[in-house]
This record gives structure tokens, sequence and C-alpha cells, in this order.
């Protein structure tokens, strides 16, 4: 009988395993729409926004260029959340539209 618990696995493998039972898979793939916001709300809405985290209950951050491009977005959160979302597994839930300047931290 072969014990499995001392056969060697590759490392991408066990790194992913533990991401997955400390609950951190989640959270980085939702962190990648950050990184894909642009290519997935397409240049008119990225040139007014800037996506800057997504919070652990699965709110995305973005900022906005004016008030009036914040109710415009507003107004689209449905479709927009459909895009970011496509097949992800864990999904962004809301969208909290802040209005300011896009170059702030």
């Amino acid at each position: 009988m072969i014990d499995r618990k001392n056969q060697p696995v590759p490392l991408g493998d066990a790194l992913e395993a533990w991401l997955t039972r400390r609950g951190f898979s989640k959270r980085l793939e939702q962190a990648t729409v950050v990184e894909a916001w642009a290519e997935l709300v397409g240049p008119q809405i990225s040139a007014v926004t800037r996506a800057l985290s997504v919070t652990p209950d699965g709110t995305l951050m973005v900022r906005v260029a004016s008030h009036g491009w914040a109710t415009e977005l507003g107004l689209m959160t449905p479709r927009i959340l459909a895009r970011v979302n496509g097949s992800r597994a864990h999904r962004v839930l809301h969208i909290r539209w802040m209005v300011g300047a896009l170059d702030q931290p």
C-alpha cells in the first residue's frame, strides 16, 4: 500500500491546495479584476475610472473622474458586473463608485 502523504507533489499544486484551504484563492481570483479592469470595461470607461481593490465581501472599489460619470456608471452597474464576473467562480458582488482624482493612490 502506498502512503500518499509522503509522495512528492508539484510545488504549484501544493501552493494551490494551501491557498484554497486558507481561503485565499477566492480573494486572489477577485483581485485579478483590478489588473484586468481596462480590458474588461473597454477604453471609454477605463479612461474615466481606476479599479482600486476588492473587499473581502466582494465589493469592487472604483475611483471615477466625475459625479456625472459616477451617476452614469451606477446605472450601468448590472451590465458591468456581468462583464467583470464572466465565468469567474468567485464573483464581485457590488461596485462602489468613488469620485476623485484618478491619479490618487
